[in-house]
């Protein structure tokens, strides 16, 4: 799992909350992170290769939409083997926990794998983060014509630049003046807290802004197109709304536990001893939601790929073939040639639509045909090659 105490663990002064946490039931919390990050490690890859019985097809060139969502599923990926890794070490050398408890000079390894471990697994997820963030605000200048492919590269830099800046600000202060000898105090730590759950919060409060108001500038577009709201239409808006919120629930249903958990730990660090009997259901809750963060962290990798792909089946074709990586949507109605998921189906929505009014502008059609799949027909060929369209 991924949370800031994962850190704060590594100094051998560390606050007393820490402590309850990560010295209960440490064999059973690591063998829980290990089972959930295998398996969604797993599932993840088994959704995201190709399938037997599929051919491939030559697609146009991936849309920026598209890279981000494959993105988002490697850094889940890469987290979930930091998270078996780091688990695996200290079920299989469990004194290697309690030297870093001991303030030894000359034996800094356990403190160094405890920190590099720990960093791994905060720097990946906050680029997932990052990235959810990215996605959001993508969607929503792609609807309005605002964005393309290049507009990556600004992604990247804004993801990966804050992300490592924010976790290396974040360790140095909570670091200071050295890993052997961590300042104690709450107001010590919380920078590094704050570092941390910064772009958590970010996606919880800003993506559901930028995902509304993209579904109404989608419900503009097709307005606009004959100046009605069909009833395709009107499915259409609601598919892609319902997508957005898969995104979003399984956004809250891994981290809800994490921000319930830290406010629970803050409330007992502020207190004169966390061991008084009144404080006991706080400190239960505690450990209760620390466990469940140790089973939805991991997992968010796997349930992502089913908010952006649906289940894509359990044949998996193993024979190595080359071929393009075509990681944007197609529609359920050409599953049979696609050797790739798609990240959303959207099945028909535009098949009684197809006769447009020739003043509607090309941009126009371009941003429906994003929206739009389920024809294969001539007039859909065209709008399928639009760079707008790839991105969904």
């Amino acid at each position: 799992m991924a949370s800031p105490r994962l850190e704060t663990y590594c100094c051998p002064n560390r606050d007393a909350a820490t402590e309850l946490v990560m010295s209960f039931q440490p064999e059973v919390f690591c063998g829980v992170c290990i089972g959930s990050a295998s398996v969604s490690l797993l599932l993840t890859i088994l959704q995201l290769l190709p399938k037997k019985g599929q051919s491939p097809r030559k697609m146009p060139k991936a849309s920026s939409s598209a890279t981000i969502l494959l993105l988002i599923s490697v850094c889940d990926i890469l987290g979930g083997l930091g998270m078996i890794f780091r688990s695996s070490v200290w079920l299989g050398f469990p004194g290697l926990i309690a030297n870093i408890s001991v303030v030894n000079g000359t034996d800094m390894w356990p403190s160094a794998f405890c920190v590099g471990s720990a960093m791994w697994i905060q720097l990946l997820y906050s680029a997932v983060f990052w990235w959810l963030f990215c996605y959001a605000v993508d969607s929503y200048l792609v609807v309005r014509r605002s964005a393309g492919l290049s507009t990556i590269v600004l992604y990247h830099m804004m993801t990966w630049g804050l992300a490592v800046l924010l976790c290396v600000e974040g360790v140095a202060l909570l670091y200071y003046p050295s890993l052997s000898s961590c300042e104690n105090g709450l107001e010590h730590a919380v920078p590094h807290y704050i570092t941390t759950y910064a772009p958590l919060l970010l996606v919880l409060v800003v993506n559901p802004i930028l995902f509304r108001r993209t579904v109404s500038a989608v419900a503009s577009l097709l307005k606009g197109r004959q100046g009605i709201y069909t009833e395709n239409e009107r499915r259409l808006g609601t598919e892609i709304q319902i997508r957005f919120f898969k995104i979003m629930l399984v956004f809250i249903i891994c981290w809800s536990a994490n921000i319930i958990n830290e406010s629970l730990l803050f409330y007992l660090e502020m207190q004169p001893d966390i061991n008084e009997i009144p404080l006991k259901n706080i400190r239960n809750a505690a450990l209760i939601t620390w466990i469940i963060m140790g089973v939805l962290n991991p997992m968010q990798g796997f349930l992502f790929t089913l908010a952006f792909y649906g289940w894509t089946g359990w044949r998996v074709e193993l024979k190595w073939q080359k071929r393009e990586i075509p990681w944007e949507s197609m529609s359920s109605s050409t599953a049979g040639e696609n050797a790739y998921p798609s990240p959303v189906n959207y099945q028909s929505n535009i098949h009684d639509s197809k006769k447009i009014s020739t003043s509607d502008s090309q941009q126009t059609d371009e941003a429906i045909s994003m929206l739009s799949e389920g024809n294969t027909s001539g007039d859909d060929r065209l709008a399928r090659s639009s760079p707008i369209y790839q991105g969904w």
